[in-house]
């Protein structure tokens, strides 16, 4: 077998470890490993994790040179339509490390991701029950209360859409007629720029009216005082003499009052003079005065 495999030509593998968290239903023994959809290798060994039953521990064996890096990553494929599981590795910067055994493992650990029906199933999980929330709305919504409600809420649009369609003229000229109305509004608006400065201008005189009256005002407040003062200035001054004026007045309409009555009583005493008073008992004009 050495020779008529030319010996020299016998290639040379190195073996790998992957853990995969899914099931890898479909995937046997000597199934291919491929990178980037070249064979490079095949798959030794399929085992439950000792640790976790929950993942698959994958031996694969590689041909030495083959480019395993940091940042490998070994996924679950299948191909064509025949439904055949293979692991594809894909990755590998170059400028990554290569892969090397841990302490903890006999062999480098490649990282896998999920495969394309664990992404499916995945997705699936997360959108059935929204869409049984959205299917059992979408019933709320259409019970038979909601679809007569929304038979007769469609007779109703019907109906409105007729009637709107009928009156489609009058609903014209009205439009035309609003256009024309704030048309004319904005011409109004434009003439009563010059009217409001009229009226500013028309305030600011009787803003400079009310100013000027109240200044005659003041002045007549001022003239009024100094006719107050002048007025008990003259009171002062007069009521004296008016006092005394009457007074002399008054002695003087008494003398003519008492005038009056004697020459009533005695007319010719007016001209010869009052007459003599008679004396009285015990009395004699001829008698010494007493001194």
């Amino acid at each position: 077998m050495l020779l008529a495999s030319g010996g020299a030509l016998h290639k040379k593998y190195d073996s790998y470890l992957a853990i995969e968290d899914e099931s890898v239903a479909g995937l046997n023994l000597d199934a291919p490993v491929k990178f980037n959809g070249v064979a490079v290798g095949s798959v030794q060994g399929i085992q439950l994790d000792p640790v976790n039953p929950e993942r698959v521990r994958l031996t694969f064996a590689i041909e030495r040179g083959t480019p395993i890096k940091e940042d490998t990553l070994a996924v679950l494929n299948t191909q064509g339509l025949t439904g055949i599981a293979y692991v594809e590795l894909s990755g590998g910067a170059p400028n990554a490390a290569p892969l090397r055994a841990t302490a903890l493992e006999p062999y480098p650990v490649i990282r896998t991701k999920p495969s394309l029906s664990a992404r499916l199933e995945n997705i699936l999980t997360a959108v059935l029950p929204k869409l049984e929330r959205t299917s059992s709305n979408i019933d709320a919504v259409l019970s038979t209360e909601n679809r007569a409600a929304f038979t007769s809420t469609l007779a109703d649009l019907a109906v409105v859409t007729h009637t709107i369609a009928m009156r489609k003229n009058t609903i014209d000229a009205g439009i035309t007629n609003m256009a024309r109305t704030f048309d004319n509004t904005a011409r109004i608006t434009a003439r009563l720029g010059p009217v409001i400065e009229h009226i500013d201008r028309a305030a600011q005189s009787v803003d400079k009216m009310g100013g000027q009256t109240a200044d005659a005002s003041v002045s007549v407040g001022r003239t009024f005082d100094l006719l107050h003062a002048d007025v008990q200035q003259f009171n002062s001054e007069t009521s004296p003499e008016l006092q005394r004026l009457l007074i002399e007045l008054n002695a003087l309409s008494t003398s003519l009052r008492t005038l009056s009555e004697d020459t009533e009583r005695n007319p010719a005493g007016f001209l010869i003079g009052p007459s003599p008073v008679p004396e009285g008992p015990g009395e004699s004009s001829t008698a010494p005065r007493p001194p």
